[in-house]
Parts: C-alpha cells; sequence; structure tokens
C-alpha cells in the first residue's frame, strides 16, 4: 500500500514538473514573454469498431448477434464508451479539458459507428464531428478522421485507393489513404490517414503502400508547397522497417531530413526506449506512427515556432488502457482475447504529437479556398476504383439474391 502511495505521488510531481517546464517553454524568451497556441494531432486503431447491422455486400459477419463474437446492442454500446473515453482524453496531459484538434482513426465500419461515436458524451461536448468515405475493404473497415471544428477547419477530403503494382495482385483490396484538407491555425495542413495491408503480407504489400502515400504527399505539395503534411496510420511495419525507413524516407532525426524526406519521431522510441504501442508475444511493435513533412520541423537546433511547428510527440498509456491481472496482465486490455469479450478498448496504444504556433498580434494573412483543393484522381485510380465499386455491386446484388 505504501509503495502504492509513494508511486501516485511521484506521478503527480511528474505531471506537475511537466506542465511547470512547459510553462518555462511557452512563457520565457530571452527576458521577453511570448505567447504559444498548441495543437494536438492523433491517431487511434479502434479495433474492429463494427455496429451489430449487416452491410450488404461485405464480410461482417463475425460481428452480429448470430456471429463468433456474438456481437449485440450491449456490447456495441460499451465499445463506443470506452472508445470515445480513450479518445477525449488523447492529448489532455498538455492540453487540459482540449484535447485533440484532430485524430485518425481505423477500423471503423462505417458512417453509422462515426456517428454514434462522436454522439458520446465525451467527444460531442467539445463538438467533435468526422469525415469518411467507404472503402473496398471487404471486411468493411476503414479509416476516418474525428475533429473539433474549432481547432481544425476541414475544407476536403478525398480516399485515395491502393494500386496493386503487379498484374497478379490485381483483385488485391485493403484500405486506401484517406487525406483531409484543412486549415489548422491559419494554415493549411493536410493529413493522409492510413492503415497498411496486415503483416498476413509479406513487406512487399506495405512497401508499395508506403510508395504510394509518399507520391500522394508530392503530388499535395506540387500544389501547395507550403502545405504541411501529416502522415498518420497503422502502417503494420515498425519505424525501423523498410516501408517506413526506406520507402516513405521517413528520417529518425529532424536533422537528417531532407526536402523529399520526412520526420519519424517514433523511431527511437522503437530502437532506443524499446517500447510501442502494440505486443506480440511479449515483445512491442511501434506500428502507429504521425509522420511529419520538412515544414514541420525545426532542424539544426532552431527554436522558430512563428509557423505551425512540431513541438513533442507522446504514446498515450492511461491506465485503463492495460489489463490489470489474469493472463493477459500488463498488455493492452482488448475488446476481446481468446474469445472471451473482456469489455476493453483496442490491442493498440493512441499516439499524438503536439504542434505549437507563436501568438502574434497581426493575424495571418486568410487564405484563399483554392490552396486547400486535393490532387484528382490517376488513371490507375480511376481504373482501380471503377474495379472495386464493381466488385461491391456484384456483392452486393448477390447478398440481395439470397434474402430473396
Amino acid at each position: 500500500m505504501q509503495k502504492q502511495i509513494t508511486r501516485l505521488r511521484f506521478d503527480k510531481m511528474k505531471k506537475y514538473f511537466s506542465a511547470f517546464f512547459l510553462l518555462l517553454f511557452f512563457c520565457v524568451s530571452v527576458g521577453a514573454q511570448k505567447k504559444f497556441h498548441a495543437y494536438a494531432v492523433g491517431f487511434y486503431n479502434l479495433e474492429n469498431l463494427f455496429d451489430t447491422c449487416h452491410d450488404a455486400g461485405k464480410n461482417d459477419y463475425q460481428f452480429l448477434p448470430s456471429g463468433s463474437y456474438k456481437w449485440n446492442g450491449m456490447k456495441y454500446s460499451h465499445k463506443l464508451h470506452n472508445m470515445a473515453r480513450a479518445l477525449g482524453d488523447m492529448g489532455t496531459t498538455m492540453l487540459p479539458g482540449v484535447g485533440c484538434s484532430a485524430i485518425g482513426v481505423s477500423e471503423v465500419e462505417n458512417d453509422r459507428c462515426l456517428t454514434d461515436l462522436c454522439a458520446q458524451p465525451e467527444l460531442s461536448k467539445r463538438g467533435y464531428k468526422f469525415c469518411h468515405v467507404e472503402g473496398p475493404d471487404r471486411r468493411g473497415i476503414d479509416c476516418a478522421l474525428i475533429y473539433n471544428p474549432s481547432l481544425f477547419s476541414v475544407k476536403a477530403y478525398r480516399l485515395y485507393p491502393y494500386v496493386p503494382t503487379e498484374k497478379q495482385d490485381s483483385l488485391f483490396r485493403t484500405r486506401g489513404f484517406f487525406a483531409v484538407s484543412g486549415e489548422m491555425a491559419g494554415e493549411h495542413v493536410v493529413i493522409i490517414v492510413n492503415h497498411l495491408p496486415s503483416r498476413f503480407n509479406v513487406s512487399y504489400f506495405r512497401e508499395v503502400g508506403a510508395a504510394q502515400v509518399k507520391a500522394l504527399k508530392d503530388r499535395i505539395l506540387g500544389l501547395d508547397p507550403k502545405a504541411k503534411v501529416i502522415v498518420m496510420g497503422d502502417m503494420n511495419d515498425d519505424p525501423t522497417n523498410k516501408s517506413m525507413h526506406e520507402v516513405l524516407s521517413a528520417k529518425e532525426e529532424a536533422d537528417m531530413v531532407g526536402k523529399d524526406d520526412m520526420y519519424n519521431p517514433w523511431y527511437n522510441v522503437l530502437a532506443k526506449q524499446g517500447t510501442g504501442t502494440l505486443q506480440y508475444q511479449g515483445s512491442w511493435n511501434l506500428f502507429d506512427q504521425i509522420i511529419l513533412s520538412p515544414s514541420l520541423i525545426n532542424k539544426n537546433g532552431e527554436k522558430d515556432f512563428t509557423t505551425l511547428k512540431y513541438f513533442k510527440y507522446e504514446v498515450q498509456r492511461m491506465p485503463y488502457l492495460f489489463q490489470k491481472e489474469g493472463k493477459y496482465k500488463g498488455g493492452t486490455k482488448r475488446t476481446t482475447a481468446g474469445g472471451v469479450w473482456l469489455d476493453g478498448f483496442s490491442d493498440h496504444l493512441p499516439t499524438v504529437v503536439y504542434l505549437v504556433k507563436e501568438q502574434r498580434e497581426k493575424k495571418d494573412k486568410a487564405l484563399k479556398e483554392s490552396v486547400f483543393a486535393l490532387p484528382e484522381y490517376t488513371e490507375a485510380e480511376l481504373r482501380n476504383i471503377a474495379s472495386s465499386e464493381a466488385e461491391q455491386k456484384a456483392r452486393v446484388e448477390k447478398d440481395k439474391n439470397k434474402k430473396d
């Protein structure tokens, strides 16, 4: 008991010291006081946020009342509450009562789930909205963006498909790349939410995805070189793996980042700290990454926050996200494990980056609406979309014929 009290006191002191030094950073600058605005941007894999109804043409049968998970209204309502609790707490260590401006999510079934999620008290009290496009994944799980419209104003969004590069893979379908263009802190920010192919597939498939994300990032910057691009998601690879480190060119140190590279603050979390966002057979992986374009980082010891810049990162480790006892003690508290419903959260931990901008008396010049336009689809993307839509239409028709 004494150890627990000591630990609680230590954690409390750590939080106070962290807040104190943060306050020093924001308020003291060589004898002159400066004010800053901070913004939290996060990602969370929601691990199978399904409703209880069948979506025509989708393989969601496990998450029906008659399915293997015996998914019902009670379990769904608990899942919504648990997800909203975690999402609402993201970013609050630095921004209490405010939380994240925007959160990319993966493994969510449809608009209905997102509507129900944003209606939860933890999110509705801050006015969170969502944007989402139904994707081609055969199970029906998609990426989406939840956002606070008072902190991030969404102007345009588009789902870019994952396009297989080899003929024999032409029927391979997976989540695409969900790009959301908007305004944060008076600047053009584009968030690309991803869920790359699972590790049931070889590394090649994730390398293809990473190459297409990089190409999309470059297309966005081709339209607006001043855009600040944030690539986030469940990459199903670690920051040290080829898809991230070589193909996406996400570097581990800010000073290593060239104009065509990105900065990956999570690299050293795994490589040097030995921790991550999910566990497999007792070892940590760090699949849940938030990666930044060069215009979002300071290099060579600079502390220039006159424009929106990266400040710090955080793996969200709220105590309730962990299993406290039993076989899975110390691991993430999942919704279901070993066929048993645990009333938990996810097999992944959420991640957050904090961005900072100096508050100035003179307001930034208003951005033209045209600056927020996203790239048009390529011919290969258009062919892939048409093919996926035809397949989905055929599956829906097959479902209908079963009922008849």
